[in-house]
């Protein structure tokens, strides 16, 4: 069995992006899933000023350890501006500075959503690229685009049947390929 963790890279307390890697964690049973939010560990704006003088935080070093722990990660980024949004590249900033391969040997599926019609591809993208500097490997990537008319909170699930049909064969080669 293997530990996999899965957080959305947005501080919203209304994200969509938590309730799209949400409902990717209750889809696998024959692994152990954890869920977790990403503004239970608080970091402050990432400064060098700040790094000098007071180090790293608790906050940060029980994220890495979270991440540190898990074989794998599912992570659902958040666009603002065609850019992933200022707070999960904090995140990134402060975990590369405790340790510049904090993904080493992690296999990630990426995902995002937005109501526009990319489904913040964009972030995606970048995250794709991003990711793999610090060791990485994106196994999976998955969007879903126009997300009040393709997901249902009211089931929590992707309501778009085609849609649904490729997240289901994301997520399972996902974990094929993370039980090799």
């Amino acid at each position: 069995m293997k530990k996999i963790l899965f957080f959305a890279g947005s501080n919203s307390s209304k994200s969509i992006n938590h309730k799209l890697v949400t409902f990717a964690s209750s889809q696998i049973a024959v692994h152990d899933v954890e869920l977790i939010k990403l503004t239970d560990y608080e970091l402050p704006l990432f400064g060098e000023d700040i790094e000098r003088e007071k180090g790293y935080s608790v906050d940060l070093k029980m994220l890495y350890n979270k991440i540190k722990e898990a074989e794998a990660l599912v992570i659902s980024v958040n666009e603002h501006n065609g850019m992933i949004s200022a707070y999960f590249k904090n995140i990134i900033d402060w975990l590369s500075r405790l340790d510049r391969k904090f993904l080493e040997g992690k296999k990630v599926l990426l995902m995002s959503t937005s109501n526009g019609k990319r489904g913040a591809a964009s972030a995606l993208e970048y995250t794709k690229n991003v990711l793999p500097r610090f060791g990485a490997t994106i196994v999976e990537s998955f969007s879903i685009p126009s997300y009040s008319e393709n997901f249902s909170e009211e089931t929590n699930s992707i309501s778009n049947e085609v849609l649904l049909l490729g997240f289901t064969d994301v997520l399972q080669n996902f974990v094929h390929q993370i039980e090799q």
